[in-house]
């Protein structure tokens, strides 16, 4: 009962005893050996092995406080012969391969680690943030090995999310279904998304139907070889986004052509109006749609790429044959707006029509990747300091993979 109040299973109490002469400052030691079953397995794949030597004499592992007292455990370290991994330490059943934390310590910092800021956490276990992130990675190698992320996997959306200044980029896939973070990986190109498709594997990337995806580049052509059977659906998002950008920037030609006119009064109110022609209708204030209703009387063809902006918006609001019939009308009347960057808007969904088309009809966007790029982005402050990405990477599969271990004790 004892050792397993410290979350030390399948282990024999040898010893228990202070590390210095007075409680105060000292920390609790438990002498502990393995049970005769645990004895002589490979710390690598658990097998059991013949012996090789008695290793460096005692080790000590971390475990769980003892109230306000520090807790660690003793044991000594043999060394086995793995016919696969040679000449290894002597597998103990409290911790992981490497760490010098029991398991128990290291599940109770993944879970505050997930749930609570740094400071919290380092003050409360008395352990380096540096430190918090060999754990995380120790403990999500050690989950994934237990729990399969690729299963049943039929719909994935992918995007990228800047995880650091120099661009600094962390490739992210999320399954639709379930809403977890499948697989991250730094870098934004092919041979990153490749690296996912490795690990899904053959089999399972012919099982995919649908992926979500901006207009990167890098992404269509991954699909096509790698996915043979997944429909590519553009997101929306990003779509109305182009219509927006090229909506401002028919407005600062508007408002230069005012300013070298000299109509300076006209070109300071059309340089406030940007919000008005930037918001949705129903969001606009009393003063934004008097600044809209200057604006169809004054310039025409500005208003005209307005017009045009909320057409395409409103082309996601529908769905089916409705929707595609109002996307292709779009793209007429964009190409003959006489306006360059709706013209320019125009070859861009033509190019990207069959993406577009399969959002229109299957109604699959890339919003739950972008919920999890947020919750990335807060990762990444939260993660200052880990000094790599293995960490911050090992913290979003604890945290949005479904992969973080339950309190010491708690199922």
């Amino acid at each position: 009962m004892l050792l397993r109040a410290f979350g030390v299973e399948r282990a024999v109490l040898e010893d228990v005893r202070w590390s210095g002469a007075s409680p105060e400052g000292a920390a609790l030691v438990l002498r502990v050996r393995p049970t005769r079953k645990e004895e002589g397995r490979c710390s690598q794949c658990g097998r059991h092995c013949p012996g090789y030597d008695r290793g460096d004499g005692v080790r000590s592992w971390r475990s769980l406080d003892f109230g306000l007292q520090e807790t660690r455990i003793e044991a000594e370290a043999p060394r086995v012969r793995c016919p696969e991994h040679g000449v290894v330490v002597q597998r103990v059943p409290w911790a992981r391969p490497g760490s010098s934390f029991t398991r128990a310590f290291e599940d109770q910092v993944t879970w505050l680690a997930v749930r609570t800021d740094k400071t919290t956490l380092a003050s409360l276990l008395r352990i380096a943030w540096r430190t918090v992130g060999k754990i995380l990675e120790r403990v999500a190698k050690s989950m994934r090995a237990t729990f399969d992320p690729f299963a049943n996997v039929t719909r994935i959306g992918i995007d990228e999310v800047s995880y650091r200044k120099g661009h600094r980029y962390l490739t992210v896939v999320v399954d639709h279904d379930s809403g977890r973070l499948l697989w991250a990986s730094p870098g934004k190109d092919e041979a990153t998304l490749g690296r996912f498709f490795d690990a899904l594997g053959p089999e399972r990337s012919r099982k995919i139907e649908l992926v979500s995806a901006d207009a990167a580049s890098w992404i269509p052509n991954v699909i096509r070889e790698r996915c043979p059977n997944a429909t590519l659906c553009m997101d929306p998002f990003h779509v109305v986004q182009w219509a927006t950008k090229a909506l401002d920037e028919v407005r600062r030609s508007v408002w230069n052509d005012l300013r070298r006119g000299g109509q300076k009064a006209s070109a300071k109110s059309l340089k406030g109006a940007r919000w008005a022609l930037w918001k949705n209708p129903e969001d606009l204030t009393r003063e934004q749609r008097v600044s809209l209703v200057s604006i169809e009387r004054e310039n025409r063809p500005l208003y005209r790429a307005y017009l045009l902006k909320e057409h395409l918006r409103d082309v996601f609001k529908h769905q089916g044959q409705q929707a595609v019939n109002m996307l292709d009308y779009f793209v007429a009347w964009a190409s003959r707006s006489r306006l360059a960057p709706f013209v320019k808007l125009a070859r861009s969904i033509r190019d990207k029509r069959d993406t577009i088309v399969a959002t229109l009809t299957l109604r699959l966007s890339n919003a739950r990747v972008e919920a999890a790029n947020t919750k990335l982005r807060l990762l990444t402050r939260l993660a200052f300091g880990f000094h790599s990405h293995e960490p911050l990477i090992a913290l979003a599969m604890l945290k949005l993979g479904g992969l973080c271990p339950p309190l010491p004790g708690r199922k």
